[in-house]
C-alpha cells in the first residue's frame, strides 16, 4: 500500500512545470503536469512555502538544480 501523498511541489523540470508530490518522509510518489487541473483542486485554499533548498529536499530532488529548488512551491497537503 502507498503512503498518502503529504507534500505537492510545483517545480521546474527540463524548461516545464511538473507538479511532483511525495508522502511524509519525502519519498516520491507521482509526477503529472503542473498545468492540470489537479493541481487548482488539491491547492485550493493552501498558501504554498517558496523554495525547497533545506537539508530535508537534498534526496527527493537531487535531479533538480539550485536554481528550480529556490523556486519551487511547496504545498503542505492536509489529508
Amino acid at each position: 500500500m502507498q503512503a498518502p501523498a503529504k507534500y505537492l511541489l510545483i517545480i521546474e523540470q527540463g524548461g516545464a512545470m511538473v507538479a511532483r508530490l511525495f508522502d511524509r518522509e519525502r519519498r516520491h510518489l507521482l509526477d503529472f503536469d503542473a498545468s492540470s487541473e489537479e493541481v487548482t483542486v488539491m491547492t485550493a485554499g493552501l498558501q504554498p512555502s517558496v523554495g525547497a533548498l533545506g537539508d530535508e529536499w537534498g534526496l527527493a530532488l537531487a535531479g533538480h538544480n539550485e536554481q528550480e529548488r529556490s523556486t519551487a512551491q511547496v504545498y503542505v497537503l492536509d489529508l
